[in-house]
């Protein structure tokens, strides 16, 4: 069983910043595929970005030159560094790790979630 645990979310104007962690089982980061995904009100889960456990980054067009996946494996954290804000980033964040299929940003292909953390962003 891996534990997760997501903080960092806040209410941020238009081009602001937010640096989303979180803290997940020891080992986790080091072992697992992890990734961030986000959920709007009426919306599906949506895949932001992922790292596997070489570093190795991939990310969905919209977060790509804005978002940063990154993680500290000494403190078993994982980060999502967002620039430039929009509204439309507005969103629960959760943290998922395990994953179990070959679609890297597919939320039915990770085992593990936290609760989430919320994001606004106003204009």
């Amino acid at each position: 069983q891996v534990q997760l645990m997501e903080t960092g979310g806040g209410s941020v104007q238009a081009g602001g910043s937010l640096r989303l962690a979180c803290v997940a089982s020891r080992g986790a980061t080091s072992g697992y595929n992890m990734a961030w995904f986000r959920q709007s009100p009426g919306k599906e889960r949506e895949g932001v970005a992922t790292i596997d456990p070489f570093g190795r980054t991939d990310y969905t067009d919209f977060a790509k030159g804005r978002f940063t996946i990154s993680k500290d494996n000494a403190e078993n954290t994982l980060f999502l560094q967002m620039n430039n804000l929009k509204p439309e980033d507005t969103a629960i964040y959760y943290c998922a790790a395990f994953r179990t299929g070959n679609s890297v940003l597919s939320p039915r292909n990770y085992k593990y979630w936290g609760a989430g953390t919320q994001v606004t962003v106003s204009s």
